[in-house]
């Protein structure tokens, strides 16, 4: 009897023993399959949200969370995630991809030609998801102010319409393209020009929309990989007000082809709006000067800027401000580079001929618009380049570009390894040898600003000092004394030492290798000759909008030396 009982009890725990496995297993490798199930079919739907995108005509963007309350264009339902066109502004679930596409066009930036010339084109309505904020064209009253997919918007002229105020009428009628009509390029002058073309006409400054004297197309040359990496939500909100034709990524086009669309519009109107840092600004400027050697100089553009970049000293300069967070509108940056004052901007050819090897190897030859420099800053510079190049991904914000200039400026405090430059190097301007002090750094300037926002030949403002344009075809040669005393002169707590205005600079390393820099494109150069000559003037977009207190003084100190100098005359 108790060995049956042993026997039962025996049983019994092996059934626990194995009914415990089963389940642990079942703990374990139930979560494991789900999860693999849940990645395929994620994978799976990626690959087809994907292949939708590809062959629609719309520019879809997919987002795991809107902004702010979306409704699907096509249900009418509430939407958390979903995709979005960065042309037209539609906003649709998944679900609805392949029918938004069949129900929905998208922005045409052409008109599909009907047998005949288009000098206008009626609304292009989308229903709901308004901006908000928005007012009926009609009655004058918010839109968009009811929680569901409600009122129209016009994706040219932006204006809105309620649902109950849209008529017939207003399906058929002219659109005026709204507030930026002086910005866009319409379609129907596109399908215009197209036909002009292929009937071997040229006269494309008769073919001007609206019949409007003051058309001042603009094209926007955005750089994705600048600085914050905010490129990519300003290409959509250009897209969004603009043809999207006249808006590039300079990551998938270059700027020489893309300022192509220039030789479509009429002479001397075209602005060209930067969005990135100086680097990109002179990688659109370079392509200016192809379009000279072309024959085109006849269509060359007006340039502005937004600051995307790290240091922003050209822009800062001409008034667009130090760095761009977001904070201003896309629609007020519209407004300023239509108010914006077109001005000169010096460039400049930097050669730099190597010493030795026979004279056998090429002088390397640079533009700038900025400054040279060579000592601490360069050596910063290259230090910061350096470690970008190893790491690119840590380089995604402002702040942090900054601060690591700044451990690479404090270590240069301690290090010092640019000291007794004045040993090493001969410096003329305009072929008349300067004596150096005890320097460790020679910065040659064309512009007011330098290092991030420091005006430089200014220094404190205490003392005299020649007027410094970037128009006059004068360049400005300081000396510092190390990275301390170039931290003192951007706290204004130090002046430069001031060498002297030139209009060609010579610069002659005699022995060791130092680090120079050209707009902030650093390298180690052994002993050579840097001459510095002018090379040709740059169009540029002067807003004064962005002025600071610095601007002000220094504006209205060279407004009152002028003024001395006229009565002396």
């Amino acid at each position: 009897m108790e060995g049956t009982e042993s026997n039962g009890s025996t049983a019994s725990s092996v059934v626990a023993d194995w009914s415990l496995v089963f389940w642990t297993l079942c703990a374990v490798i139930l979560p494991v399959l789900i999860t693999l199930w849940c990645s395929f079919q994620r994978s799976r739907r990626q690959v087809l949200i994907r292949d939708i995108f590809r062959k629609s005509k719309h520019d879809w963007h997919y987002t795991d969370l809107f902004g702010q309350p979306s409704y699907c264009c096509v249900c009418a339902q509430h939407i958390l995630q979903g995709a979005f066109c960065n042309c037209c502004g539609l906003r649709v679930s998944e679900g609805c991809l392949k029918k938004a596409d069949q129900l929905f066009l998208c922005k045409e930036i052409m008109m599909r030609s009907n047998g005949g010339a288009h000098s206008s084109m009626p609304h292009h309505w989308i229903r709901g998801n308004v901006p908000l904020c928005s007012c009926c064209m009609i009655c004058k009253q918010q839109c968009g102010t009811q929680p569901k997919l409600c009122d129209y918007r016009c994706v040219w002229c932006q204006d809105t319409v309620h649902d109950e105020c849209m008529m017939d009428c207003l399906k058929t009628e002219e659109c005026t393209f709204g507030e930026f009509r002086d910005l866009i390029i319409p379609p129907y002058y596109l399908s215009t020009i197209n036909q002009m073309r292929q009937d071997k006409r040229t006269n494309y400054e008769k073919v001007v929309p609206y019949c409007r004297k003051h058309w001042m197309p603009v094209i926007i040359l955005a750089n994705t990989r600048s600085g914050n990496n905010m490129g990519e939500t300003l290409l959509g909100e250009f897209k969004i007000l603009l043809n999207p034709v006249q808006v590039f990524d300079l990551s998938k086009i270059a700027p020489a082809k893309a300022l192509q669309l220039c030789t479509l519009l009429p002479c001397n109107a075209v602005r060209v709006l930067v969005c990135g840092g100086d680097g990109t600004v002179g990688w659109v400027l370079d392509a200016i000067d192809e379009m000279k050697i072309k024959g085109q100089e006849r269509y060359i553009p007006q340039v502005a800027i937004l600051p995307l970049g790290t240091g922003n000293d050209l822009s800062n300069t001409l008034g667009w401000g130090a760095g761009y967070a977001g904070e201003v509108p896309v629609e007020q940056i519209l407004r300023n580079v239509m108010e914006a004052d077109g001005i000169k901007l010096d460039r400049w050819k930097v050669q730099v001929t190597n010493k030795g090897y026979y004279n056998l190897r090429k002088p390397k030859v640079f533009t700038m618009n900025n400054y040279f420099s060579i000592g601490p800053d360069a050596l910063m510079a290259l230090n910061f380049h350096a470690h970008r190049e190893k790491t690119p991904s840590l380089f995604s914000s402002r702040i942090i570009n900054k601060a690591v200039y700044f451990f690479y400026g404090t270590k240069d405090c301690l290090v010092q390894e640019c000291k007794d430059l004045n040993k090493k190097v001969e410096l003329e301007l305009d072929g008349e040898r300067i004596e150096l002090p005890n320097l460790e750094g020679i910065i040659v300037l064309n512009i007011g600003y330098w290092g991030g926002g420091c005006r430089l030949w200014e220094g404190m403002g205490d003392e005299p000092y020649p007027l410094a344009r970037h128009d006059d075809g004068l360049l400005e040669v300081v000396g510092v004394h190390g990275s301390f005393h170039c931290a003192q002169i951007q706290v204004k707590l130090a002046n430069p030492v001031r060498l002297g205005q030139a209009h060609t600079v010579r610069l002659i390393l005699k022995s060791s290798k130092m680090p120079m820099q050209v707009d902030g494109e650093p390298w180690a150069q052994g002993p050579c000759t840097v001459t510095i000559t002018h090379k040709t003037h740059a169009l540029m977009l002067y807003h004064s909008g962005e002025q600071t207190d610095d601007d002000a003084s220094s504006m209205s100190e060279q407004d009152h030396m002028r003024e001395q100098t006229d009565e002396d005359v």
